[in-house]
């Protein structure tokens, strides 16, 4: 695999992978009950946004290695998903 497919792949799981790790441990301001005057009481207390980070790290890393473990092993190839016809 050359260096910019891994670069890319990596992004594209952690990019979506962040999306799914986003919501994790994220209190509202109306479940903490200190609604700011002016925003939405959905909108989060406390972000935490770089724990976030560091956790979708984690995660997309170990979801590559073990792709990039299957691919680079050839596990799986084309012919065995099943496609419809």
């Amino acid at each position: 695999m050359d260096i910019g497919s891994a670069i890319a792949i990596y992004f594209l799981i952690w990019w979506i992978g962040l999306f799914a790790v986003l919501p994790w441990g994220v209190r509202s301001q109306h479940e903490a009950g200190e609604v700011v005057p002016g925003t939405d009481p959905g909108a989060p207390a406390t972000p935490r946004l770089l724990r976030i980070v560091i956790i979708n790290t984690i995660f997309a890393t170990v979801i590559f290695v073990a792709f990039y473990w299957v691919y680079t092993r050839h596990l799986i190839s084309l012919d065995d998903i099943p496609f419809l016809p």
